[in-house]
Formats: C-alpha cells, sequence, structure tokens
C-alpha cells in the first residue's frame, strides 16, 4: 500500500456520507507496496480501507477484482469486500481517482513468519485455489513472461545504474525462461502477489487475504512459486529459510495438493517469480515519483532471490 494522491478530510466525509457511515473521525495515509494510494479511515459507522486506484491499475480491470472478492468472500474466504453506497455503487471517485472504500479486516502482517504461520498461509492459498475453481471470468497477466520482455525493455540499460551487468543478467534469465517455461500446466486465475504485507494474521491463523490487483489468469501453480519466493527469504534475498518454504509447500498440499508435473515445474516457476519482481522494482526505482508517500522495495533482494533458485532447485523436493 500507498499514498499517491492526497484525499482532503471534506471529500473523504463526503464519501463516507454516500454510505451512510457517520462522520470522519480520522484518515491516515498507509506507507507501504506501490501500487495504489491507501487511506486508514475511521468513522463513526466503523473502521475501512480507502483505496484510490493508481495507474497501474486499469479502471477497466475493477469489475473483474471486485467480482473475485465478493466470490470468494460468499465461500467463506477470509477477503474484504468493497462496500456498496446507498445506490448500490462499488466505485466512486475520489480526488479525480477511480476508488472504493473497503471492509477492514483484523490482524498484523508479518515481518518474520513461523514456520506455522507459513503452513496456515499455505493452507489459505489452497482453499483460495479451490475456491476459484467455479470462478470463470479471466484477464489476462500483463507481468507474464511476455510481459517481462516488454518491461525489461522499456527499464533498458538503465538498471544497470541499480547493479553492474543487471541488463544482461536480465537478458539472460529471459532467455532460459523463455526455453524452459511450462505451457501445459493446469491454469486458473490466481492471486499472483501473496507477500507477507498481504495476509493478515492472528497468532498462527489467517484472518485476511488482501491485494488482488495483480490477479490474473495463469498456470495455477505459479501462484505458489510467488508465494514461496515471498516468504521464504529474509528481507534481502540473501538467506534461504527452509523451514518457512517447507511449511509453506505443506500447508498448500493438505488442502490443496500439486500434481507430478506441477511439482517439477517448481524450480522454473520461481525463477519467473523471482525475475519478474525484480523487474518490478528496477522499474518502480528508477520511476517512483520523489514526493510520493511510498517505499521503494530494493530490487536486488529479488536478483539475490533469482541467482539461489538458479542455483538450488533441490529446494522443491520432487
Amino acid at each position: 500500500m500507498a499514498v499517491y494522491t492526497h484525499v482532503p478530510a471534506e471529500e473523504m466525509a463526503a464519501l463516507l456520507a454516500r454510505y451512510g457511515l457517520g462522520g470522519l473521525r480520522s484518515a491516515k495515509g498507509i506507507a507501504g507496496g506501490v501500487e495504489n494510494s491507501n487511506y486508514l479511515v475511521e468513522a463513526e459507522g466503523g473502521r475501512f480501507i480507502l483505496t484510490l486506484y493508481e495507474k497501474r491499475v486499469d479502471a477497466g480491470d475493477l469489475p473483474f477484482f471486485l467480482a473475485l472478492l465478493d466470490h470468494l468472500a460468499d465461500r467463506g474466504l477470509p477477503v474484504p469486500r468493497a462496500l456498496r453506497d446507498r445506490d448500490g455503487v462499488q466505485v466512486q471517485t475520489v480526488a479525480g481517482r477511480p476508488a472504493c472504500l473497503i471492509e477492514f479486516l483484523e490482524g498484523v502482517s508479518l515481518s518474520h513468519p513461523t514456520p506455522a504461520q507459513a503452513r496456515a498461509t499455505g493452507e489459505a492459498l489452497g482453499r483460495m485455489h479451490a475456491a476459484l475453481a467455479d470462478f470463470t471470468p479471466e484477464r489476462p497477466n500483463s507481468l507474464g513472461l511476455v510481459g517481462w520482455a516488454a518491461l525489461a525493455a522499456r527499464c533498458g540499460a538503465a538498471v544497470d545504474t541499480i547493479a553492474p551487468g543487471l541488463s544482461a543478467r536480465i537478458a539472460e534469465e529471459i532467455a532460459f525462461l523463455d526455453a524452459h517455461w511450462p505451457t501445459d500446466l493446469p491454469r486458473a486465475v490466481i492471486h499472483a502477489d501473496l507477500f507477507p504485507d498481504n495476509v493478515l494474521m492472528l497468532g498462527d491463523a489467517v484472518t485476511g487475504v488482501i491485494d488482488f490487483y495483480f490477479a490474473c489468469t495463469e498456470t495455477r501453480a505459479w501462484d505458489l512459486a510467488v508465494t514461496h519466493s515471498a516468504w521464504a527469504f529474509s528481507g534481502d534475498g540473501a538467506d534461504y529459510r527452509a523451514e518457512i518454504g517447507d511449511a509453506l509447500l505443506a500447508g498448500y498440499e493438505a488442502t490443496f495438493g500439486l500434481s507430478d508435473a506441477e511439482r517439477a515445474a517448481l524450480p522454473v516457476l520461481a525463477r519467473g517469480s523471482a525475475l519478474r519482481f525484480t523487474l518490478t522494482r528496477a522499474w518502480d526505482w528508477l520511476n517512483t515519483p520523489a514526493d510520493a508517500m511510498v517505499t521503494r522495495k530494493d530490487p536486488l533482494a529479488y536478483l539475490r532471490r533469482l541467482d539461489f533458485y538458479a542455483a538450488h532447485p533441490e529446494c522443491f523436493p520432487a
């Protein structure tokens, strides 16, 4: 989450009135993540998250995202719905941006998850995949293999200002993945961004799964690979925590399971995940406005993951 767009208190109060939620008590911008502007809003009628969708989120995709949240919530998963105002409208215009007022879920995101918490997250991911088996809307993955090559071209040689030789390393990995990417695995709608800060927990229990704005139709097992790369390393990507990675995989196996082909593909899928976040972080590093209230993420933390996965495919037991 982040804040790019300032919302005056008067406009926020007017928004709450459309929902019949009483007066505005407080609103605080949330710094973190890189995609949208987010505020924690305290109203007389409760606590909510106000999300303003910035340039990377296409307003035309919002019906897909909101239908996805409703689908999962209807099946009992801990995801936050976008509220409807008194006229039944979910998508508002706030400060010139499309916006939604979203349910607030209790829980905290973790910086240093335990194996028990990682297993619970794997179980939650498996339950989510099971619940999406009958979700029929589709959304292309703009940040899949073809998208990585396009983004690398847009970044160009400027990435070498982040680390010498980074552009050549990216080109080498794209060539490898293009030659080895699995094309015959099951596809489904996936979260595609299940980082620790997108999972809320109380103790060892998952109380919320949030930020579905990269959700797309993709190789389903890639979702597990993305989650593994986000959870099983230290923040800087220098240290692999096998006990976390193993617990995550075990939790997923317990609630959904993997075919032999999916299991065999995980080393390559994980390299794809690491490249994807190396690239998007590099783009954001080079292009985030200096005055944005946003925490930039280090692309090299994912380059280190990529190098680890390339050297240690055995971290995914056959």
